[in-house]
């Protein structure tokens, strides 16, 4: 189990440090919005840009994986919603809360914890997983949000605004250019080559402590009236059950579609799923809190279920990759 802790300790400690430094106010607030910017459109796209380029096409392509994760990755939100609903959340909670609970933090946190783990052949079925993630998991939990009947807004605007949100995220346009370059075996001329290994060196520590810093500020402005309003058992669904769902239900719901898939010869290999399994393991996606304060959802609630699947992620990753990688 140490070799284990010693690979996934620094990811979360760094995560651990950024919370720290924000919660010390040693890094002021102002700073995180900056931290945020050149993570996502600097150091993040070029490190996803180096992941596509040593993608394996042949898992890349493989409806078996897309289908495999996708029809997980829905499942997990039907679930999340129903709990949710039947909390008396309304449509706008229960659709973020289900969010919270399919999305993982695969760009920021998996990537450079698989590649640490596996190296370069986890890049193919890891890029389907995002894709799935930032395009259909997202854009489905948002139209679904504009259900609640009491917005401005109806479910067409809000697909039209995450397509909107989909196409100007840097991630999927790096990783698009990365598979390109490595179909068509394209370099770019040294000294530019250079400059995006050395932002993309830069994502993964970066990334990590801005993890930690978006979660500390969230922690601090949050409004303790909020708690006061709900009952305990809509804070009991909240943070216990999310996050039992994001850390234990995903990954064995996921692992047992792809037993499913392979024992049925769909063409799923056991690498594959061993790298879905993982990512579905992994604590939710630090983004939620800004897409659900962008649509009027409890931002605080989903901003502490993070907190919370991130703290425990420690533990329960860790062991899963023991247990099963």
């Amino acid at each position: 189990m140490l070799d284990v802790f010693s690979v996934t300790c620094p990811f979360f400690a760094l995560v651990l440090a950024g919370f720290v430094a924000t919660y010390k106010k040693m890094l002021p607030l102002e700073a995180i919005p900056g931290l945020n910017i050149f993570v996502l459109y600097f150091a993040l796209p070029c490190m996803l840009f180096r992941f596509g380029t040593h993608a394996q096409l042949d898992q890349l392509f493989n409806p078996a994986v897309f289908i495999t994760y996708f029809i997980g990755a829905c499942l997990m939100v039907c679930l999340a919603i129903a709990l949710s609903m039947r909390a008396g959340l309304g449509w706008n909670n229960s659709s973020f809360g289900a969010l919270v609970a399919a999305f993982p933090n695969t760009g920021f946190m998996g990537v450079p914890l698989l590649l640490a783990l596996f190296g370069l052949s986890a890049s193919g079925t890891a890029i389907v997983t995002i894709t799935i993630d930032m395009v259909f998991t997202t854009s489905l939990c948002i139209a679904l949000s504009r259900l609640e009947g009491a917005g401005t807004h109806g479910t067409g605007v809000a697909i039209q605004n995450a397509m909107k949100g989909i196409v100007g995220n840097p991630m999927p346009w790096a990783i698009g250019i990365g598979v390109f370059f490595c179909a068509f075996d394209l370099e770019f001329l040294k000294p530019l080559d250079k400059t995006v290994q050395l932002l993309g060196d830069a994502a993964s520590p970066t990334a990590l402590f801005t993890v930690g810093a978006v979660l500390a500020r969230s922690w601090m402005t949050r409004d303790h009236k909020c708690d006061a309003k709900r009952t305990k058992y809509q804070i009991k669904i909240d943070y216990g059950t999310i996050t039992i769902l994001k850390l234990i239900v995903h990954p064995l719901l996921v692992y047992t579609l792809g037993r499913i898939a392979i024992a049925l010869g769909f063409g799923l290999d056991v690498n594959s799923l061993k790298i879905m399994v993982l990512v579905a393991a992994l604590p939710s996606a630090s983004n939620v809190v800004m897409l659900s304060q962008r649509y009027g959802a409890d931002n605080e609630r989903i901003a502490q279920i993070i907190l919370f699947t991130t703290a425990i992620a420690f533990v329960t990753f860790s062991t899963l990759v023991k247990i099963y990688a």
